[in-house]
């Protein structure tokens, strides 16, 4: 009985391992280390795990893509990422921005925060709060997009430019450069949407929408009168988007450098995006009051035919100008902008790519690859 389950479980090993000629052991042993299973691969030296360096078991082949930083993929994903960061926030945000422009044009009517939302739920009802989104959505998703796809594009190449000596000294100039040309752009395809949202939301029964609000934009005013606005546009959002990339970089690396007591690269992901909300809503701050003045005209000037920007300080005032609805816009852009850098970043870390800030400018000799 006993030779009978010996001889069973002997069956059940490779006959090499209990051989008692040494040479076989290793001959068989060789076999095994250069027979390698299909689907898997090794970095491991065969010859000298036989040669008694140890045995490692080779790793099942895991083929991952990746996205080159700075490279047509990598600029594909950051403008996919500005394109959720700018229309859902803008989307979400409509009813504050609502008010904000009505009381820009009829101050006399919509006094304040509270009594705007109050005349509007009278007049309007809960479905007037929205009036207008969908030339937010498609008018700020088509400007996030050129804004951050294109800002994430100059930076490089004005560093490139600099050099890495220039970029590092003076990689704030390479942040103000980089977003005032992203933004010059990103304005162009704003404009139009923007110009049909402002007299959709200040004129009650001009339009429903962008359907019909369009049409009867360009049949008013001709396909040019969708550019009207652009100047003040560019003067309200440059300085913006100067400010908001320019002052974002710059809080985020103070805050790495003194307020997180270790390396931005050994942070988890979730603070870096605490860093990220907490650097835009900062930065939007500063953005809101930056850009109010022209923000006044971009609505005064959408909302009236014929206007110039003269009228509109005529009108407006100077000091009204600075001061116009900037509170609720300072509540708006804060969480807007906050925001924004959240969901950009949130995107970014999805896709594998590092969060934004904290480091200097880019510069021809990187070559860091990030894993999807």
């Amino acid at each position: 009985m006993a030779l009978s389950e010996k001889h069973s479980r002997e069956s059940l090993i490779p006959s090499f391992l209990y051989s008692s000629s040494s040479s076989t052991k290793t001959l068989a042993l060789e076999k095994m280390l250069h027979t390698r299973p299909s689907g898997f691969t090794s970095n491991v030296n065969v010859e000298g795990a036989s040669a008694g360096k140890g045995l490692v078991i080779p790793s099942p082949s895991e083929p991952s893509k990746k996205i080159e930083l700075y490279s047509p993929s990598f600029y594909a994903a950051c403008t996919f990422g500005g394109i959720l960061s700018c229309g859902l926030t803008h989307m979400a945000v409509t009813p504050l921005d609502l008010v904000k422009c009505n009381m820009q044009i009829d101050p006399a009517k919509y006094k304040g925060i509270s009594s705007g939302f109050g005349v509007l739920l009278k007049e309007q009802g809960a479905k007037g709060f929205f009036r207008g989104w969908v030339p937010t959505l498609l008018g700020y998703s088509a400007q996030g997009a050129c804004k951050f796809g294109f800002y994430e594009f100059f930076k490089k190449y004005y560093s490139d430019l600099a050099g890495p000596e220039f970029s590092a000294k003076y990689k704030t100039l390479i942040y103000l450069a980089g977003s005032a040309s992203a933004e010059v752009i990103a304005d162009v395809a704003l404009c139009p949407f923007e110009a049909v949202k402002v007299r959709v939301q200040t004129q009650p029964g001009f339009a429903r929408g962008l359907s019909d609000g369009l049409p009867k934009f360009v049949k008013s005013e001709g396909a040019l009168g969708l550019y009207k606005g652009i100047v003040p546009l560019w003067g309200r959002q440059i300085p913006y988007t100067m400010m908001k990339f320019a002052s974002f970089e710059t809080i985020v690396e103070m805050l790495y450098k003194y307020a997180i007591p270790r390396p931005k690269d050994q942070c988890s992901k979730s603070l870096q995006l605490g860093v990220s909300f907490a650097g835009g809503y900062v930065a939007g701050v500063f953005c809101a009051i930056v850009s109010h003045p022209a923000d006044n005209l971009v609505s005064f000037l959408n909302n009236a035919k014929g206007a110039t920007v003269g009228d509109a300080v005529k009108k407006i005032g100077l000091v009204g100008l600075f001061t116009r609805g900037l509170p609720l816009r300072i509540v708006m852009i804060g969480t807007l902008t906050g925001a924004q850098w959240g969901i950009y970043d949130a995107f970014k870390v999805f896709v594998g790519l590092p969060t934004t800030g904290g480091a200097p400018p880019p510069v021809a000799a990187a070559t860091e690859l990030a894993k999807v």
